[in-house]
């Protein structure tokens, strides 16, 4: 990723940073497999929770901390059914660990897949992931980059 690439934004609210979904999916385009980085209590679930909202899914949306993996299901422009998987990385030690969640499979299937805390798979992900890094700024503002 070049850094004439990297878009910035800024949010100061949960909702005007669940209002960026729509504007990070565009971006986009038709990658699908995405990675979040950010401190505790930045704001990576709500942002995951609005981009499946955008992208159809109907169910509630939740982190997957003690889970691992929560599987959700979208609604196409089309009407057709896909999944959507969310994983939270953050207590895996290992990289067994994480294959053993069938993560090969995720990162190759042609759906979307979201993962929160990926450094320790970050060798195993493709080359044209989304990359989303949000940090806190003044007050309970966060500035979002948008690799």
């Amino acid at each position: 990723m070049h850094e004439s690439e990297i878009k910035t934004f800024t949010a100061n609210s949960p909702e005007e940073l669940a209002a960026l979904a729509p504007t990070l999916l565009e971006l986009a385009g038709t990658r699908r497999k995405w990675v979040f980085q950010g401190d505790l209590g930045a704001g990576k679930t709500t942002l995951i929770q609005a981009l499946c909202r955008a992208l159809g899914v109907a169910d509630a949306v939740t982190s997957p901390t003690f889970a691992l993996v929560n599987e959700y299901v979208r609604t196409t422009p089309e009407g057709q059914h896909e999944p959507i998987h969310h994983l939270d990385l953050y207590r895996i030690r290992t990289l067994e660990e994480a294959l053993a969640l069938d993560l090969e499979d995720m990162l190759f299937d042609p759906y979307y897949l979201f993962i929160e805390w990926p450094e320790l798979v970050e060798s195993l992900l493709p080359d044209d992931v989304v990359a989303v890094r949000i940090e806190h700024s003044e007050g309970s503002g966060r500035k979002i980059l948008f690799l």
